[in-house]
């Protein structure tokens, strides 16, 4: 990572708000920055917001919110984590981990067992390093004018509890996903 202009190493902080602006910062402007667009799909807006920034600009987010899911005949809640970026002249320096991280500690204290994302297949490597688990099973959601579709990007889980378990049952999102 270049030198940082503050003398302090970088460090996650929850941020008060996060606009399109905010995210053109760290991605850059673009009809399609997470490269999911072709997936058609509509999607929540993030309530909770973690950001690193690098001197005064903002380099990396993670966004969560807590979500309706059905886990085979059973409703929980999962906080899905959602909206991850780091600016591309700014990866492979570890703030993916470092936002990812404040994002779960944060979730940890929200109640559900589990944290629950959707990326595309060239990202679940850097997932399963932070500790994420694909699903082998398809997973539906929610989609305006009440549709229900299969999610086409891969799903993940973590647990946010030491004895955290997720069962090998069918998946309903119960909700548009984040």
């Amino acid at each position: 990572m270049p030198e940082n202009p503050s003398s302090a190493a970088p460090a996650a902080v929850r941020l008060p708000r996060y606009t399109k602006a905010d995210q053109d910062e760290i991605l850059g402007g673009g009809d399609d920055p997470f490269g999911v667009a072709a997936a058609g799909l509509t999607w929540l807006p993030k309530e909770e917001h973690f950001g690193v920034r690098y001197g005064e600009r903002l380099v990396a987010h993670a966004g969560l919110l807590r979500l309706p899911v059905a886990i085979g005949g059973a409703e929980t809640e999962v906080v899905g984590v959602g909206g991850v970026a780091v600016a591309p002249d700014m990866r492979g320096h570890g703030l993916a981990r470092l936002v990812v991280a404040a994002a779960l500690d944060h979730a940890r204290t929200m109640g559900p067992r589990h944290a629950l994302l959707f990326c595309r297949p060239p990202l679940v490597p850097l997932y399963q390093r932070l500790g994420w688990q694909p699903l082998d099973q398809d997973v539906l959601v929610e989609q305006p004018e009440t549709r229900v579709v299969t999610m086409p990007l891969r799903t993940m889980v973590t647990p946010l509890r030491d004895d955290a378990y997720w069962p090998a049952e069918p998946v309903r999102l119960l909700s548009l996903p984040m």
